[in-house]
Protein backbone atom coordinates (compact mmCIF):
# COMPACT_ATOMS: atom_id res chain seq x y z
CA UNK A 1 0.00 0.00 0.00
CA UNK A 2 2.86 2.24 0.82
CA UNK A 3 4.50 2.10 -2.65
CA UNK A 4 1.12 2.54 -4.60
CA UNK A 5 0.51 5.54 -2.95
CA UNK A 6 3.83 6.89 -3.15
CA UNK A 7 3.46 6.66 -6.95
CA UNK A 8 0.49 5.43 -9.29
CA UNK A 9 1.17 2.01 -10.02
CA UNK A 10 -1.42 2.21 -13.21
CA UNK A 11 2.15 4.90 -14.29
CA UNK A 12 3.49 1.14 -15.42
CA UNK A 13 1.55 1.53 -18.48
CA UNK A 14 4.08 4.34 -19.95
CA UNK A 15 6.91 3.93 -17.49
CA UNK A 16 7.63 0.48 -18.98
CA UNK A 17 8.06 1.98 -22.50
CA UNK A 18 10.07 4.55 -21.49
CA UNK A 19 12.34 1.79 -19.44
CA UNK A 20 12.94 -0.14 -22.46
CA UNK A 21 14.08 2.72 -24.51
CA UNK A 22 16.27 3.73 -22.30
CA UNK A 23 17.90 -0.15 -21.90
CA UNK A 24 17.88 -1.03 -25.17
CA UNK A 25 19.90 2.74 -26.12
CA UNK A 26 22.19 1.62 -23.31
CA UNK A 27 21.39 4.96 -21.29
CA UNK A 28 20.69 2.39 -18.09
CA UNK A 29 20.60 -1.04 -17.04
CA UNK A 30 18.03 -3.24 -15.81
CA UNK A 31 19.76 -3.08 -12.22
CA UNK A 32 19.23 0.98 -12.15
CA UNK A 33 15.37 0.35 -12.51
CA UNK A 34 13.68 1.61 -9.23
CA UNK A 35 13.42 -1.09 -6.98
CA UNK A 36 9.60 -0.13 -6.45
CA UNK A 37 8.93 -0.33 -10.13
CA UNK A 38 10.68 -3.26 -10.82
CA UNK A 39 9.64 -5.54 -8.22
CA UNK A 40 6.09 -3.74 -7.19
CA UNK A 41 4.38 -1.56 -9.93
CA UNK A 42 5.48 -2.90 -13.22
CA UNK A 43 3.00 -5.81 -11.98
CA UNK A 44 0.56 -3.80 -13.23
CA UNK A 45 2.03 -3.96 -16.95
CA UNK A 46 1.63 -8.25 -15.95
CA UNK A 47 5.05 -8.11 -15.80
CA UNK A 48 6.80 -10.47 -12.52
CA UNK A 49 10.01 -9.90 -11.71
CA UNK A 50 11.73 -13.14 -11.02
CA UNK A 51 14.95 -12.19 -8.87
CA UNK A 52 15.31 -14.87 -6.60
CA UNK A 53 15.55 -17.41 -9.83
CA UNK A 54 16.35 -15.84 -13.28
CA UNK A 55 17.53 -11.73 -11.96
CA UNK A 56 16.30 -9.31 -14.81
CA UNK A 57 14.08 -11.12 -16.37
CA UNK A 58 9.86 -11.53 -15.86
CA UNK A 59 6.82 -13.64 -15.84
CA UNK A 60 4.23 -12.12 -18.18
CA UNK A 61 1.02 -12.82 -17.14
CA UNK A 62 -1.55 -12.35 -20.01
CA UNK A 63 -5.46 -11.98 -20.00
CA UNK A 64 -7.27 -14.63 -22.21
CA UNK A 65 -11.00 -14.33 -21.11
CA UNK A 66 -13.04 -17.57 -21.13
CA UNK A 67 -9.62 -19.15 -22.22
CA UNK A 68 -10.22 -18.68 -25.52
CA UNK A 69 -6.98 -18.16 -28.12
CA UNK A 70 -6.24 -18.82 -31.71
CA UNK A 71 -3.15 -20.15 -33.59
CA UNK A 72 -1.80 -16.70 -34.18
CA UNK A 73 -1.85 -15.96 -31.06
CA UNK A 74 -0.11 -19.37 -29.99
CA UNK A 75 2.73 -19.02 -32.75
CA UNK A 76 3.02 -14.78 -30.97
CA UNK A 77 3.78 -16.68 -27.34
CA UNK A 78 6.30 -18.67 -29.43
CA UNK A 79 7.94 -15.72 -31.02
CA UNK A 80 8.00 -13.84 -27.70
CA UNK A 81 9.79 -16.14 -25.60
CA UNK A 82 12.00 -18.10 -28.13
CA UNK A 83 15.23 -15.92 -27.98
CA UNK A 84 15.25 -16.16 -24.27
CA UNK A 85 16.26 -20.25 -24.94
CA UNK A 86 14.63 -23.60 -24.20
CA UNK A 87 15.12 -23.44 -20.40
CA UNK A 88 13.92 -19.95 -19.53
CA UNK A 89 11.51 -19.19 -22.53
CA UNK A 90 8.95 -21.55 -21.77
CA UNK A 91 4.82 -20.61 -21.97
CA UNK A 92 2.52 -21.82 -19.24
CA UNK A 93 -1.34 -22.72 -19.02
CA UNK A 94 -2.36 -21.44 -15.66
CA UNK A 95 -5.04 -22.65 -13.65
CA UNK A 96 -7.10 -20.01 -14.42
CA UNK A 97 -7.72 -20.89 -18.43
CA UNK A 98 -4.31 -18.30 -18.53
CA UNK A 99 -0.95 -17.90 -20.28
CA UNK A 100 2.28 -16.87 -18.78
CA UNK A 101 5.25 -16.22 -20.69
CA UNK A 102 8.52 -16.82 -19.33
CA UNK A 103 11.69 -14.99 -19.16
CA UNK A 104 10.79 -11.88 -20.74
CA UNK A 105 12.86 -8.71 -20.26
CA UNK A 106 12.35 -5.02 -19.45
CA UNK A 107 13.79 -4.12 -22.99
CA UNK A 108 11.43 -6.57 -25.03
CA UNK A 109 8.27 -5.52 -23.48
CA UNK A 110 6.86 -3.35 -25.72
CA UNK A 111 6.94 -5.53 -28.47
CA UNK A 112 4.97 -7.77 -26.75
CA UNK A 113 2.95 -5.44 -25.26
CA UNK A 114 1.69 -3.88 -28.63
CA UNK A 115 1.56 -7.37 -30.40
CA UNK A 116 -0.71 -8.33 -27.90
CA UNK A 117 -3.07 -5.24 -28.13
CA UNK A 118 -2.86 -6.17 -32.48
CA UNK A 119 -4.31 -9.18 -31.63
CA UNK A 120 -7.09 -8.16 -29.00
CA UNK A 121 -5.23 -9.34 -25.84
CA UNK A 122 -3.66 -7.78 -23.13
CA UNK A 123 -1.59 -8.17 -20.21
CA UNK A 124 -2.47 -4.99 -18.40
CA UNK A 125 -4.10 -5.31 -14.76
CA UNK A 126 -3.51 -9.26 -14.47
CA UNK A 127 -1.45 -9.47 -11.31
CA UNK A 128 -0.91 -7.59 -7.87
CA UNK A 129 -4.29 -6.31 -6.80
CA UNK A 130 -6.26 -6.38 -10.00
CA UNK A 131 -9.00 -8.65 -11.00
CA UNK A 132 -7.43 -11.68 -12.48
CA UNK A 133 -8.62 -13.16 -15.53
CA UNK A 134 -11.96 -13.85 -16.50
CA UNK A 135 -12.58 -17.90 -15.98
CA UNK A 136 -15.36 -19.45 -17.96
CA UNK A 137 -16.50 -22.58 -19.29
CA UNK A 138 -14.11 -24.08 -21.90
CA UNK A 139 -17.03 -25.48 -23.57
CA UNK A 140 -18.99 -22.31 -24.43
CA UNK A 141 -21.33 -22.75 -27.51
CA UNK A 142 -20.19 -26.25 -28.48
CA UNK A 143 -22.27 -28.13 -24.87
CA UNK A 144 -25.40 -29.83 -24.89
CA UNK A 145 -25.86 -29.90 -21.60
CA UNK A 146 -24.77 -25.77 -21.32
CA UNK A 147 -26.99 -23.87 -19.79
CA UNK A 148 -25.12 -20.10 -20.12
CA UNK A 149 -22.48 -19.42 -22.76
CA UNK A 150 -20.28 -17.71 -20.61
CA UNK A 151 -18.19 -16.04 -23.73
CA UNK A 152 -20.13 -13.07 -24.08
CA UNK A 153 -20.16 -12.32 -20.29
CA UNK A 154 -16.23 -12.83 -19.72
CA UNK A 155 -15.85 -10.64 -22.35
CA UNK A 156 -17.46 -8.22 -21.23
CA UNK A 157 -16.56 -8.66 -17.38
CA UNK A 158 -12.72 -8.30 -19.04
CA UNK A 159 -13.92 -4.91 -20.45
CA UNK A 160 -15.12 -3.63 -17.63
CA UNK A 161 -12.03 -3.70 -15.40
CA UNK A 162 -8.75 -3.98 -18.09
CA UNK A 163 -10.54 -1.49 -20.54
CA UNK A 164 -10.40 2.11 -20.10
CA UNK A 165 -14.01 3.81 -21.33
CA UNK A 166 -12.23 7.11 -21.62
CA UNK A 167 -9.35 6.46 -24.35
CA UNK A 168 -11.07 2.80 -25.26
CA UNK A 169 -7.12 1.97 -24.49
CA UNK A 170 -6.17 -1.31 -22.30
CA UNK A 171 -5.41 -0.40 -18.72
CA UNK A 172 -8.29 0.97 -16.66
CA UNK A 173 -7.00 3.38 -14.05
CA UNK A 174 -10.49 2.76 -12.04
CA UNK A 175 -9.92 -0.53 -11.05
CA UNK A 176 -6.40 -0.42 -10.76
CA UNK A 177 -5.99 0.24 -6.73
CA UNK A 178 -7.68 -2.95 -4.82
CA UNK A 179 -6.78 -4.01 -1.93
CA UNK A 180 -6.35 -7.35 -2.81
CA UNK A 181 -6.77 -9.52 -6.21
CA UNK A 182 -9.55 -10.48 -7.53
CA UNK A 183 -10.77 -13.83 -9.09
CA UNK A 184 -14.06 -14.06 -10.86
CA UNK A 185 -15.74 -17.12 -12.66
CA UNK A 186 -18.85 -17.80 -14.85
CA UNK A 187 -19.54 -21.26 -15.05
CA UNK A 188 -21.89 -22.13 -18.12
CA UNK A 189 -22.67 -25.97 -16.78
CA UNK A 190 -23.46 -28.16 -13.83
CA UNK A 191 -19.67 -29.74 -14.55
CA UNK A 192 -18.39 -26.18 -13.02
CA UNK A 193 -15.46 -26.41 -15.33
CA UNK A 194 -14.72 -22.87 -13.77
CA UNK A 195 -14.18 -23.79 -10.66
CA UNK A 196 -16.83 -21.19 -8.65
CA UNK A 197 -16.24 -22.08 -5.45
CA UNK A 198 -12.42 -20.86 -5.20
CA UNK A 199 -13.28 -17.64 -6.60
CA UNK A 200 -14.08 -13.97 -4.85
CA UNK A 201 -17.58 -14.05 -7.21
CA UNK A 202 -18.64 -17.61 -8.30
CA UNK A 203 -21.35 -17.17 -10.82
CA UNK A 204 -23.00 -20.28 -10.74
CA UNK A 205 -25.61 -21.11 -13.71
CA UNK A 206 -29.43 -21.97 -12.34
CA UNK A 207 -33.04 -21.14 -13.35
CA UNK A 208 -35.48 -19.29 -11.69
CA UNK A 209 -37.86 -21.84 -9.93
CA UNK A 210 -40.80 -19.53 -10.66
CA UNK A 211 -40.31 -17.45 -14.14
CA UNK A 212 -37.80 -20.55 -15.67
CA UNK A 213 -35.76 -17.56 -16.67
CA UNK A 214 -31.82 -18.49 -17.10
CA UNK A 215 -30.02 -16.85 -14.27
CA UNK A 216 -26.63 -17.76 -11.65
CA UNK A 217 -27.06 -17.78 -7.85
CA UNK A 218 -24.30 -15.93 -6.64
CA UNK A 219 -21.06 -17.46 -4.40
CA UNK A 220 -18.62 -15.28 -2.59
CA UNK A 221 -15.48 -15.00 -0.93
CA UNK A 222 -13.85 -18.35 -2.06
CA UNK A 223 -9.89 -18.07 -1.70
CA UNK A 224 -6.78 -19.97 -1.74
CA UNK A 225 -3.77 -18.01 0.76
CA UNK A 226 -0.75 -19.09 2.81
CA UNK A 227 -3.12 -17.90 5.80
CA UNK A 228 -6.22 -18.67 5.60
CA UNK A 229 -8.21 -21.22 2.71
CA UNK A 230 -11.99 -20.83 1.90
CA UNK A 231 -14.34 -22.22 0.42
CA UNK A 232 -17.12 -19.66 -1.04
CA UNK A 233 -20.27 -19.24 0.63
CA UNK A 234 -24.04 -18.47 -0.22
CA UNK A 235 -24.96 -15.00 -1.38
CA UNK A 236 -27.85 -14.55 -0.82
CA UNK A 237 -28.46 -13.92 -4.23
CA UNK A 238 -29.73 -14.84 -7.83
CA UNK A 239 -29.26 -12.33 -11.09
CA UNK A 240 -30.60 -13.16 -14.94
CA UNK A 241 -27.59 -14.24 -17.26
CA UNK A 242 -28.12 -11.47 -19.21
CA UNK A 243 -24.47 -8.82 -19.75
CA UNK A 244 -25.88 -5.85 -18.02
CA UNK A 245 -27.19 -7.47 -14.69
CA UNK A 246 -23.84 -9.61 -14.70
CA UNK A 247 -21.61 -6.57 -15.24
CA UNK A 248 -23.61 -4.55 -12.97
CA UNK A 249 -23.21 -6.82 -10.11
CA UNK A 250 -19.70 -7.48 -10.14
CA UNK A 251 -18.87 -3.59 -10.66
CA UNK A 252 -20.74 -3.16 -7.58
CA UNK A 253 -19.44 -5.68 -5.81
CA UNK A 254 -15.80 -4.33 -6.96
CA UNK A 255 -16.60 -1.16 -6.24
CA UNK A 256 -17.75 -1.75 -2.23
CA UNK A 257 -14.71 -4.35 -2.11
CA UNK A 258 -11.75 -1.72 -3.41
CA UNK A 259 -13.61 1.24 -0.66
CA UNK A 260 -14.03 -0.99 1.84
CA UNK A 261 -11.72 -3.88 2.44
CA UNK A 262 -8.53 -3.84 4.25
CA UNK A 263 -5.52 -2.31 3.43
CA UNK A 264 -3.63 -2.13 6.41
CA UNK A 265 -3.66 -6.03 6.70
CA UNK A 266 -3.04 -8.04 3.42
CA UNK A 267 -3.82 -11.70 4.75
CA UNK A 268 -7.32 -10.08 5.54
CA UNK A 269 -7.92 -8.05 1.99
CA UNK A 270 -9.91 -10.53 0.24
CA UNK A 271 -13.39 -10.63 -0.32
CA UNK A 272 -14.42 -13.28 2.26
CA UNK A 273 -13.10 -11.20 5.51
CA UNK A 274 -15.24 -8.09 4.12
CA UNK A 275 -18.53 -10.72 3.69
CA UNK A 276 -17.84 -11.85 7.35
CA UNK A 277 -17.66 -8.45 8.59
CA UNK A 278 -20.68 -7.03 7.23
CA UNK A 279 -22.55 -10.37 7.61
CA UNK A 280 -23.76 -12.23 4.64
CA UNK A 281 -27.26 -10.53 4.93
CA UNK A 282 -26.29 -6.88 4.98
CA UNK A 283 -23.45 -7.71 2.44
CA UNK A 284 -25.98 -8.50 -0.01
CA UNK A 285 -28.06 -5.26 1.27
CA UNK A 286 -25.23 -2.97 0.35
CA UNK A 287 -24.75 -4.53 -2.93
CA UNK A 288 -28.23 -4.48 -3.70
CA UNK A 289 -28.24 -0.62 -2.57
CA UNK A 290 -24.78 -0.37 -4.37
CA UNK A 291 -26.79 -1.99 -8.38
CA UNK A 292 -29.83 0.28 -7.36
CA UNK A 293 -27.68 3.40 -7.60
CA UNK A 294 -26.57 2.71 -11.60
CA UNK A 295 -30.18 3.04 -12.24
CA UNK A 296 -29.46 0.12 -14.90
CA UNK A 297 -32.77 -1.94 -14.66
CA UNK A 298 -30.86 -4.65 -12.59
CA UNK A 299 -32.76 -6.42 -10.02
CA UNK A 300 -30.99 -8.93 -7.47
CA UNK A 301 -33.33 -11.65 -6.17
CA UNK A 302 -32.98 -14.29 -3.68
CA UNK A 303 -30.54 -17.28 -4.54
CA UNK A 304 -32.75 -20.13 -6.27
CA UNK A 305 -32.75 -24.05 -6.09
CA UNK A 306 -30.01 -25.83 -7.68
CA UNK A 307 -30.92 -28.55 -10.20
CA UNK A 308 -31.50 -31.82 -8.10
CA UNK A 309 -31.68 -33.90 -10.86
CA UNK A 310 -28.76 -37.02 -10.79
CA UNK A 311 -25.41 -35.06 -12.55
CA UNK A 312 -22.17 -36.61 -13.41
CA UNK A 313 -19.15 -34.06 -14.24
CA UNK A 314 -17.67 -34.59 -17.66
CA UNK A 315 -14.42 -35.61 -19.02
CA UNK A 316 -12.56 -32.77 -21.18
CA UNK A 317 -9.51 -35.05 -22.59
CA UNK A 318 -10.39 -37.05 -25.71
CA UNK A 319 -12.53 -36.85 -28.09
CA UNK A 320 -16.06 -35.71 -27.19
CA UNK A 321 -19.22 -34.89 -30.02
CA UNK A 322 -20.89 -31.67 -30.06
CA UNK A 323 -24.37 -31.06 -30.26
CA UNK A 324 -23.83 -29.83 -33.95
CA UNK A 325 -23.85 -32.24 -36.09
CA UNK A 326 -20.99 -34.05 -38.17
CA UNK A 327 -18.92 -32.23 -34.91
CA UNK A 328 -16.57 -32.96 -32.48
CA UNK A 329 -14.35 -31.52 -29.53
CA UNK A 330 -11.03 -33.25 -28.67
CA UNK A 331 -9.11 -32.03 -25.82
CA UNK A 332 -5.22 -32.76 -25.35
CA UNK A 333 -3.43 -33.13 -22.45
CA UNK A 334 -0.40 -30.83 -21.92
CA UNK A 335 1.59 -32.38 -19.07
CA UNK A 336 2.04 -29.52 -16.02
CA UNK A 337 0.76 -26.64 -18.17
CA UNK A 338 3.97 -26.64 -19.88
CA UNK A 339 4.99 -25.60 -23.42
CA UNK A 340 8.03 -25.49 -25.24
CA UNK A 341 8.38 -22.68 -28.30
CA UNK A 342 7.91 -25.90 -30.79
CA UNK A 343 5.03 -27.73 -28.85
CA UNK A 344 3.20 -23.81 -29.33
CA UNK A 345 3.62 -23.86 -32.52
CA UNK A 346 2.31 -27.82 -33.38
CA UNK A 347 -0.19 -26.60 -31.08
CA UNK A 348 -1.16 -23.87 -33.61
CA UNK A 349 -0.34 -25.57 -36.50
CA UNK A 350 -3.32 -28.25 -35.34
CA UNK A 351 -5.56 -25.31 -34.85
CA UNK A 352 -5.50 -23.95 -38.16
CA UNK A 353 -5.61 -27.77 -39.50
CA UNK A 354 -8.57 -29.10 -37.91
CA UNK A 355 -10.34 -26.56 -35.72
CA UNK A 356 -10.14 -23.30 -37.44
CA UNK A 357 -7.38 -21.66 -35.85
CA UNK A 358 -9.27 -22.11 -32.15
CA UNK A 359 -7.55 -23.33 -29.26
CA UNK A 360 -9.26 -23.55 -25.77
CA UNK A 361 -7.55 -23.40 -22.62
CA UNK A 362 -8.99 -25.14 -19.42
CA UNK A 363 -8.28 -24.91 -15.93
CA UNK A 364 -6.85 -28.41 -15.72
CA UNK A 365 -3.77 -26.42 -17.84
CA UNK A 366 -4.78 -28.40 -21.31
CA UNK A 367 -6.19 -27.68 -24.17
CA UNK A 368 -9.16 -28.50 -26.34
CA UNK A 369 -9.48 -28.17 -30.20
CA UNK A 370 -13.23 -27.39 -30.78
CA UNK A 371 -15.51 -27.67 -34.19
CA UNK A 372 -13.43 -30.59 -35.02
CA UNK A 373 -15.06 -32.38 -38.41
CA UNK A 374 -15.71 -36.09 -37.50
CA UNK A 375 -14.24 -37.04 -41.21
CA UNK A 376 -11.07 -35.83 -39.91
CA UNK A 377 -10.82 -37.19 -36.15
CA UNK A 378 -8.89 -40.17 -37.17
CA UNK A 379 -6.36 -37.94 -39.06
CA UNK A 380 -6.07 -35.49 -36.11
CA UNK A 381 -5.46 -38.76 -33.73
CA UNK A 382 -2.22 -40.05 -36.15
CA UNK A 383 -0.77 -36.40 -36.35
CA UNK A 384 2.91 -36.95 -35.32
CA UNK A 385 2.32 -33.66 -32.99
CA UNK A 386 -0.16 -36.35 -30.53
CA UNK A 387 2.41 -39.83 -30.91
CA UNK A 388 5.50 -40.85 -30.36
CA UNK A 389 7.48 -39.06 -27.81
CA UNK A 390 5.29 -35.99 -28.11
CA UNK A 391 4.37 -35.07 -24.23
CA UNK A 392 0.99 -33.74 -25.98
CA UNK A 393 -1.25 -36.31 -25.74
CA UNK A 394 -4.95 -36.90 -26.49
CA UNK A 395 -5.85 -39.98 -25.02
CA UNK A 396 -3.01 -40.28 -21.56
CA UNK A 397 -3.70 -42.41 -18.75
CA UNK A 398 -5.98 -42.02 -16.05
CA UNK A 399 -3.35 -40.38 -13.70
CA UNK A 400 -1.55 -38.46 -16.29
CA UNK A 401 -3.96 -37.02 -17.96
CA UNK A 402 -5.42 -35.09 -14.75
CA UNK A 403 -1.90 -33.69 -13.53
CA UNK A 404 -2.06 -29.93 -12.31
CA UNK A 405 1.17 -28.07 -11.32
CA UNK A 406 2.01 -24.29 -9.78
CA UNK A 407 5.23 -22.79 -11.43
CA UNK A 408 7.85 -24.38 -8.60
CA UNK A 409 10.91 -23.10 -7.37
CA UNK A 410 12.29 -23.61 -11.07
CA UNK A 411 11.10 -20.20 -11.49
CA UNK A 412 8.94 -19.07 -8.60
CA UNK A 413 11.08 -17.51 -5.54
CA UNK A 414 8.41 -18.87 -2.57
CA UNK A 415 8.56 -22.33 -3.83
CA UNK A 416 9.96 -24.81 -1.33
CA UNK A 417 10.29 -27.66 -4.24
CA UNK A 418 10.23 -27.80 -7.79
CA UNK A 419 6.93 -28.95 -9.62
CA UNK A 420 6.60 -29.23 -12.92
CA UNK A 421 9.39 -31.58 -13.65
CA UNK A 422 8.95 -33.50 -10.51
CA UNK A 423 5.17 -33.93 -11.19
CA UNK A 424 5.28 -35.09 -14.77
CA UNK A 425 8.06 -37.53 -13.70
CA UNK A 426 5.86 -38.90 -10.54
CA UNK A 427 2.56 -39.62 -12.42
CA UNK A 428 4.03 -41.41 -15.04
CA UNK A 429 5.39 -43.70 -12.96
CA UNK A 430 2.27 -43.88 -10.92
CA UNK A 431 0.65 -44.90 -14.50
CA UNK A 432 3.28 -47.63 -14.87
CA UNK A 433 2.46 -48.78 -11.52
CA UNK A 434 -1.07 -48.29 -10.38
CA UNK A 435 -4.86 -48.97 -12.25
CA UNK A 436 -7.46 -46.71 -11.09
CA UNK A 437 -11.28 -47.00 -12.26
CA UNK A 438 -11.55 -43.58 -12.72
CA UNK A 439 -9.90 -40.40 -13.10
CA UNK A 440 -7.40 -39.75 -10.74
CA UNK A 441 -6.75 -35.37 -10.08
CA UNK A 442 -3.56 -35.13 -8.42
CA UNK A 443 -2.00 -31.50 -8.25
CA UNK A 444 1.35 -30.38 -6.71
CA UNK A 445 1.69 -26.76 -5.28
CA UNK A 446 5.59 -25.43 -4.01
CA UNK A 447 4.38 -23.47 -0.92
CA UNK A 448 1.06 -22.77 1.31
CA UNK A 449 -0.02 -20.22 -1.05
CA UNK A 450 -1.43 -23.21 -3.46
CA UNK A 451 -1.39 -21.57 -6.65
CA UNK A 452 -1.78 -25.81 -8.05
CA UNK A 453 -5.07 -25.60 -5.92
CA UNK A 454 -4.30 -28.48 -3.75
CA UNK A 455 -7.28 -28.52 -1.72
CA UNK A 456 -9.77 -29.50 -4.40
CA UNK A 457 -7.38 -32.06 -5.80
CA UNK A 458 -7.48 -36.17 -5.51
CA UNK A 459 -4.27 -36.13 -4.18
CA UNK A 460 -3.07 -32.92 -2.96
CA UNK A 461 1.13 -32.57 -2.83
CA UNK A 462 2.24 -29.19 -1.37
CA UNK A 463 5.84 -28.29 -0.93
CA UNK A 464 6.75 -28.46 3.02
CA UNK A 465 9.92 -29.58 4.96
CA UNK A 466 10.79 -32.98 5.46
CA UNK A 467 13.27 -34.68 8.08
CA UNK A 468 15.55 -37.67 7.06
CA UNK A 469 18.15 -39.44 9.52
CA UNK A 470 21.67 -39.47 7.84
CA UNK A 471 22.50 -42.96 8.02
CA UNK A 472 26.74 -42.21 8.48
CA UNK A 473 25.89 -39.31 11.69
CA UNK A 474 22.20 -40.39 12.76
CA UNK A 475 21.04 -37.25 13.02
CA UNK A 476 18.06 -35.84 11.19
CA UNK A 477 18.35 -33.73 8.43
CA UNK A 478 16.62 -31.14 6.29
CA UNK A 479 15.24 -32.29 2.91
CA UNK A 480 12.70 -31.36 0.30
CA UNK A 481 9.24 -32.75 1.03
CA UNK A 482 5.79 -32.14 0.93
CA UNK A 483 2.16 -32.35 3.07
CA UNK A 484 -0.22 -34.46 0.66
CA UNK A 485 -3.71 -33.73 0.99
CA UNK A 486 -6.21 -35.84 0.41
CA UNK A 487 -10.59 -36.15 -0.64
CA UNK A 488 -10.62 -32.58 -2.38
CA UNK A 489 -13.74 -32.25 -4.90
CA UNK A 490 -14.47 -30.60 -7.97
CA UNK A 491 -18.10 -29.87 -9.43
CA UNK A 492 -21.56 -29.75 -7.86
CA UNK A 493 -20.41 -31.06 -4.51
CA UNK A 494 -17.48 -29.31 -4.66
CA UNK A 495 -15.36 -29.80 -1.26
CA UNK A 496 -12.23 -28.59 -0.12
CA UNK A 497 -9.55 -30.57 1.90
CA UNK A 498 -8.36 -28.38 4.27
CA UNK A 499 -5.93 -30.72 6.38
CA UNK A 500 -3.17 -32.91 5.16
CA UNK A 501 -3.63 -36.68 5.09
CA UNK A 502 0.42 -36.85 5.91
CA UNK A 503 2.92 -34.40 6.78
CA UNK A 504 6.57 -34.68 6.16
CA UNK A 505 6.81 -37.16 3.43
CA UNK A 506 10.17 -36.69 1.31
CA UNK A 507 9.93 -35.53 -2.16
CA UNK A 508 12.81 -37.92 -3.39
CA UNK A 509 10.66 -40.28 -5.68
CA UNK A 510 11.98 -43.51 -3.50
CA UNK A 511 9.94 -42.40 -0.24
CA UNK A 512 7.17 -40.76 -2.44
CA UNK A 513 5.87 -43.25 -4.89
CA UNK A 514 5.58 -45.77 -1.98
CA UNK A 515 3.28 -43.45 -0.50
CA UNK A 516 1.31 -42.31 -3.30
CA UNK A 517 1.00 -46.22 -4.40
CA UNK A 518 -0.65 -46.84 -0.59
CA UNK A 519 -2.80 -43.52 -0.68
CA UNK A 520 -4.30 -44.68 -3.87
CA UNK A 521 -4.90 -48.29 -3.11
CA UNK A 522 -6.54 -47.58 0.09
CA UNK A 523 -8.46 -44.43 -0.64
CA UNK A 524 -9.27 -44.68 -4.53
CA UNK A 525 -9.48 -48.69 -5.00
CA UNK A 526 -5.99 -48.56 -6.67
CA UNK A 527 -4.96 -51.31 -8.25
CA UNK A 528 -0.86 -52.17 -8.60
CA UNK A 529 -0.33 -53.39 -11.90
Amino acid sequence: EKTKLAKDPTSAFVDVYEYARKIREGEMAWEEVEKADMDTRLKYVGMLHRNKRTPGQFMMRLKVPNGIVNADQMRFYADCVEKYGDDKGVVDITTRQNIQLRGVKIEDAPDIIDGLHARNQTSFQSALDSVRNMVGSPLAGIDDKELVDTRELCNALNDLVSLDPVTETRGNPMWGNLPRKFNIAVSGSRDDYAHTHINDIGLQPCPHAETGEMGFNVALGGFMSIKRVAESIDGKMWIPADRNSVVTLCEAILRIFRDESERKDRQKARLMWLVEKYGVDDFKAAVIKEVESYDRGVKIQDTQPAPSEPFERRELIGVHPQPEEGKSRVGILVPAGRLSVKECREIADLADTYSDGEVRLTVEQNIILPNVDNDKVDALLAEPHLNGNSRLKVNPGMIEGNLVSCTGAQFCGLALIETKNNAESIVKKLEERVSVEKPLRIHWTGCPNSCGQVQVADIGIMGAPARKKDEETGKMLAIPGCNIFVGGRVGEDAHLALEPYKKGVPLAEEELLPVLVDIIKKEFNGVEK
